[in-house]
């Protein structure tokens, strides 16, 4: 365990919904104080079945939501980024009713419940903030739903990759055009409910179109109008333009 800087992100992702005072920013560092832990690669943060105490804070990585059938096959149903919560309510639950793992090496941060509830309990501005962050969260899994149900190949991969790369802009992490999206193509299938196989000739036609270049972990959009058009991608759904500015703090 160690001690880093955990709500930076966290921070600059909510304020996107309605910025907050000085109070308020100090509250979310505090109850996002205490030390990180890590996970490796490929290993559970929670499990099915599992009860929930806490809320966890992606502070470091990528992890990712999924579903297991009895039979081995896994559908992905989320990607938490660095700067996401894991199931903000989740903690009400009795059980875990899906599993939390991490695609690369995770530092993360529990974060009690009284805390959570501690930070809606300051005023509208928090309460606010973290309702909009469940909603927007909800708001990506009707995307995924369409995503599965009416995209064909090549705009179901192109949707999922505009998605990342806005939201990991949220948080300053593109540079440019450049970004890191550290996927295999296996997870991109498992994501899509393509096979890797299908996902590789999609991958490649995007390339062949102009539209991005992906190499090892580094992906870069070299054409994001275009490469928004392929996907019909619209990103009004991540709620990102500053929706509660009549909440703003001062200062």
């Amino acid at each position: 365990m160690s001690s880093i800087p955990s709500a930076p992100r966290l921070i600059s992702r909510l304020q996107h919904y309605v910025l907050f005072s000085d109070d308020e920013r100090a509250a979310i560092e505090g109850a996002c104080a205490g030390p990180s832990l890590t996970v490796r690669q490929r290993r559970d943060l929670i499990r099915e079945g599992d009860r929930p105490r806490n809320v966890n804070l992606i502070v470091e990585g990528w992890a990712f939501r999924y579903k297991t059938l009895e039979d081995g096959r896994r559908q992905i149903i989320a990607f938490y980024l660095p700067g996401d919560l894991c199931d903000p309510n989740g903690y009400i639950l009795k059980e875990m009713d899906h599993s939390v793992g991490a695609l690369t090496a995770v530092r993360y941060v529990e974060i009690a419940r009284e805390r959570i509830e501690a930070l809606t309990a300051m005023g509208p501005r928090l309460d606010q903030a973290l309702r909009w962050d469940v909603l927007v969260s909800a708001a990506i899994q009707r995307e995924w739903t369409v995503n599965l149900g009416q995209r064909d190949a090549i705009e179901r991969l192109s949707h999922l990759f505009c998605e990342l790369f806005f939201r990991l802009r949220a948080v300053g992490l593109v540079d440019g055009h450049r970004c890191e999206i550290p996927l295999t193509q296996t997870d991109l299938a498992e994501a899509t409910g393509m096979t890797p196989v299908h996902v590789n000739r999609m991958v490649q036609e995007l390339r062949a179109r102009g539209l991005v270049r992906w190499k090892g972990r580094e992906f870069e959009a070299l054409d994001l109008d275009g490469l928004c058009e392929v996907a019909m991608f619209n990103p009004t759904y991540l709620h990102l333009d500053h929706e509660g500015q009549r909440l703003d703090a001062n200062g």
